[in-house]
């Protein structure tokens, strides 16, 4: 299991489009072949500031997504809004209690 998390800092104006598309695309992402459960946070101190949690089964499904059109679209109307570069993390899950 492949646990890849995003930090995204908006401009304040872009954090409502932002919010709309990940509405709009959630499932789309969700339902990708290989991704096992996605989560969004938004910081409780800046509202700017947002992470996403996605789980897939390995990292050729998480690159067959990030190559695909559906990324494609998302990720530019996403990356238009930033107030700074993107971080991203791949890891790998050791331990989940319930």
């Amino acid at each position: 299991m492949l646990v890849r998390i995003v930090k995204m800092k908006f401009r304040p104006e872009a954090v409502e489009g932002f919010l709309d598309l990940f509405q709009h695309s959630k499932l789309k992402i969700r339902h990708f072949n290989g991704c096992k459960h996605l989560e969004l946070y938004q910081d409780q101190k800046d509202f700017t500031l947002f992470f996403t949690y996605s789980y897939w089964e390995s990292e050729a499904h998480l690159n067959a997504y990030r190559h695909s059109d559906l990324f494609t679209e998302v990720w530019k109307t996403t990356k238009a809004g930033f107030a700074k570069k993107a971080e991203a993390w791949s890891l790998t899950q050791l331990v989940e209690l319930d």
